[in-house]
């Protein structure tokens, strides 16, 4: 049986991506988001739109698009962890002619080019404060000022925003301006991993070995009852794309157009806890390391209210210096983005920047 599958555009040519490229709303909490998406969708509310790295972001975010009044306008996503410092004002509000070293032209940014329609502002909290001012006023004002004018442009965007960070705690890490974060927040899809969704899984495996049937040539295959199991017990910690790999290798090498429970290669989860177990478990039973314990009691009994700021700007600077003061590194072993590192580095003095940004 086939569901119906919601995908990218031009999904070959972003198969590479490390987005999820397919959604389907199969699952019994699947369907209950699509409802709400189409309750709120016709609305002109901001959406924060949160979830675990390749759980679909941006295809629930098109999909409140296709289902609002501006579904005819332009739809545009953009990953504001994919530009510098420098270059992302110039890609969100746009620049012109001579506004910095190689500004031949001037040129629109993203919310002009999503005039009328929706513009998607993926990984929001890897802005640095600076560009969260910008566009804070850009929300409250409806108007763009491009980089080197003086002159507002007036839009008529819808704005949603995706993250997989808890944007709270970065309020209070003082990473994210709180501001900000109440008027990107009018609502709030929070977006099960896979794992919850498990009446999503056989479907989407099912679609992406039509998928690489249609686009590679791959004959046709289905799955054994023991893969079946075991893709549907499995933790998905990379969800969507991850599942979308998975079939793709053992297209590659199951035997008479059957996947096999051996085809599928699958990681232990971290605790190597019974996989269906995990989530409770980790409510139940939190796992706390003596060391740090004994060090967080010691900064308890200082109580002087700044326990988290100390804990946070130590843990940055020992971090930095651990991986030889390089900051793609540090951003790799701490899980954050490296535009967060290196504002914090900034804000912390360990790294000293030009006039330039550089």
């Amino acid at each position: 049986m086939r569901h119906n599958i919601v995908t990218l555009p031009e999904i070959t040519q972003r198969s590479d991506s490390h987005k999820a490229t397919a959604q389907v709303f199969n699952d019994p909490e699947s369907k209950k988001l699509l409802e709400y998406i189409k309750q709120i969708a016709p609305s002109e509310a901001s959406v924060l739109i949160h979830g675990e790295t390749g759980t679909g972001k941006e295809l629930i975010a098109r999909q409140i698009h296709n289902h609002s009044k501006r579904r005819n306008k332009p739809f545009i996503a953009v990953n504001c962890g994919a530009f510098s410092e420098t270059l992302v004002e110039s890609e969100l509000f746009g620049h012109e002619k001579g506004a910095f070293t190689g500004a031949l032209s001037s040129n629109a940014g993203w919310f002009e080019a999503a005039n009328g329609g929706t513009l998607l502002l993926d990984e929001i909290g890897d802005l640095s404060k600076r560009i969260q001012v910008k566009l804070l006023r850009l929300l409250q004002e409806r108007e763009v000022v491009r980089l080197g004018s003086r002159k507002s442009i007036p839009v008529n965007v819808r704005v949603l925003a995706a993250t997989n960070v808890n944007l709270e705690q970065a309020i209070l890490s003082d990473q994210f301006r709180e501001d900000l974060y109440y008027r990107l927040n009018v609502v709030t899809l929070n977006i099960k991993p896979l794992r919850e969704r498990k009446g999503d899984i056989l479907p989407l495996a099912y679609h992406f070995i039509d998928k690489y049937h249609a686009q590679l040539g791959y004959d046709k295959a289905d799955f054994s009852n023991a893969a079946k199991e075991k893709i549907s017990n499995y933790w998905w910690p990379g969800n969507i794309r991850e599942l979308e790999n998975m079939i793709h290798h053992a297209l590659l090498i199951c035997q008479n157009g059957i996947i096999e429970s051996h085809d599928l290669t699958l990681i232990q989860p971290p605790t190597q806890l019974n996989p269906n177990k995990l989530q409770e478990k980790k409510a139940s039973e939190p796992v706390i390391n003596p060391k740090l314990k004994e060090v967080f009691h010691q900064l308890f009994q200082q109580n002087d209210g700044q326990v988290y700021a100390q804990f946070e700007e130590q843990l940055l600077r020992i971090a930095y210096h651990y991986c030889h003061q390089n900051q793609v590194k540090t951003a790799q072993m701490l899980g954050l983005s490296r535009n967060v590192i290196r504002s914090r580095l900034i804000d912390l003095g360990e790294l000293v920047v030009n006039k330039r940004g550089e």
